[in-house]
């Protein structure tokens, strides 16, 4: 260990551009046993580990950082797999430049180790050589419906399932996973990774209910009767708005619609045509992941030209700077400072371009993030095919849950007792992006995993 002096960060190697926007399988390598491990030997293994501190899961990174360097790979395996769900999926998803890397001790000169990249290795390769989670199959009389399968739902399933509670998922999609497998691309997530994960599941005795939506296709009355408690982890769906004239053209989209349908296109299956943008002027509106996503993928999808307007600078993105980066080498173009004022049509009510005001950023506000301030007389227009917006997202409330007793806020976001993530409901819990909003990964599985503790507790008291 401590080999940071003689040893440099290292970032996995990426397919070349040429070839990597032709696809949409991933764009990195996966580091090898000696990458790994050399990197991992770089770790000071710090007494109050700031990377630790920092991730949401509180993931044992210095532990698994030493047992690898030492090429132990079974009790990295199981360290990393013990307070995470997925960690095969954090390690190619988490923005870790703001999380552990980012906090990482070595990031003062030396740069962070690539902790991702680690952590992703750990349980590829485990895999590869036979390991596996360890679930003991439902040994008691308890059981759990979890309604949703993305990350929040999928994690507490895990954790139910680790205590040997029976758990049945409702999903209304056709395909277990949410966000993880219709709204992130394949160059960042293959979806082979996430089946992987859900089978594991259900070999574990996880029940999955596909096509069937609760509070249309099953009642929410009707699984209240069949279980001892209930998790809901529906997820933010619903696309926020900018509040300019010409949003509502029929030619733009909101971003995970336009994901969503190029990822069923992907599957092979029934898509809409109109998302088709192969030789079109594309441009999305916002910084964060997500409009990451949209710009990358219309870039493989053969549009004319992709441009990203964002009304700060690129310091102040809220998505990952790795994101940024990859975005730029495939040529996406971006404009910052550029705050859209009105989306204009043509004579046939389809938008033609995009009116945008300059901006600078003044002082700072209370939360000591700078201000946007609009510079007088800037107005300039930007061509647009096709718009999509990616201005974050809200719970999209189920009609179930005032049905209920299940109480929202002002927003829609579920309101829960947050040291036991128990709703108003008595027996009903919830967590993810559906409390808090539209989140990361990583939060949502923290509080799918706290969510399927506190059921435990209470189950088998």
């Amino acid at each position: 260990m401590r080999e940071f002096l003689t040893t440099e960060r290292i970032e996995p190697s990426k397919r070349l551009v040429v070839e990597r926007t032709k696809d949409f399988g991933e764009i990195y390598e996966l580091f090898n046993v000696n990458e790994a491990s050399t990197q991992s030997d770089r770790c000071i293994q710090c007494g109050d580990p700031f990377c630790l501190n920092k991730c949401p899961l509180h993931n044992y990174i210095p532990q698994w950082l030493k047992a690898i360097s030492e090429k132990d790979l079974e009790f990295a395996f199981k360290l990393s797999n013990e307070p995470s769900p997925f960690p095969e999926v954090m390690g190619r998803v988490c923005p870790h430049d703001r999380l552990c890397e980012g906090d990482c001790t070595l990031n003062d000169g030396h740069g962070a180790i690539t902790i991702g990249s680690v952590e992703t290795h750990i349980t590829e390769e485990g895999f590869r050589q036979g390991f596996k989670p360890d679930f003991p199959g439902i040994i008691t009389d308890k059981k759990v419906a979890v309604v949703g399968s993305g990350p929040a739902s999928l994690s507490c399933a895990t954790y139910l399932l680790r205590s040997g509670i029976e758990v049945t998922m409702y999903e209304r999609s056709d395909r277990a996973g949410g966000l993880l497998t219709y709204g992130i691309p394949n160059f960042k997530l293959d979806k082979k990774i996430v089946e992987r994960r859900v089978k594991l599941l259900q070999d574990a005795g996880l029940k999955l209910v596909l096509n069937c939506e609760v509070g249309k296709d099953i009642s929410f009355e009707e699984i209240t009767d069949r279980h001892d408690a209930i998790f809901i982890g529906v997820g933010a769906t619903k696309a926020k708005k900018a509040s300019i004239p010409g949003e509502n053209a029929p030619n733009v989209y909101a971003a995970m619609d336009y994901l969503t349908q190029i990822q069923r296109k992907n599957f092979k299956l029934s898509y809409e045509k109109k998302f088709d943008f192969k030789d079109l002027n594309v441009v999305v509106i916002g910084g964060g992941d997500t409009a990451m996503d949209c710009l990358r993928t219309a870039k493989r999808e053969g549009a004319k030209s992709v441009t990203c307007l964002y009304r700060r600078d690129v310091h102040n993105m809220p998505g990952s700077q790795k994101e940024y980066k990859n975005a730029m080498e495939e040529g996406v173009d971006f404009t910052f400072f550029a705050s859209p004022k009105e989306i204009l049509l043509d004579d046939k009510g389809n938008a033609a371009s995009v009116e945008v005001v300059k901006t600078s950023l003044g002082a700072k506000d209370e939360s000591g993030r700078q201000k946007m301030e609009e510079v007088k007389g800037s107005e300039f227009r930007v061509n647009a095919d096709v718009v999509i917006m990616s201005l974050g997202f809200d719970p999209a409330v189920p009609s179930f849950l005032a049905e209920n007793g299940i109480e929202t806020n002002s927003w829609g976001g579920i309101i829960i007792d947050e040291a036991t993530h128990e709703t108003s409901t008595s027996g009903v819990y919830a967590g993810g992006d559906c409390y808090r909003g539209a989140d990361l990964v990583v939060t949502a599985a923290y509080d799918g995993r706290e969510a399927a503790r506190s059921i435990t507790k209470s189950l088998l008291k």
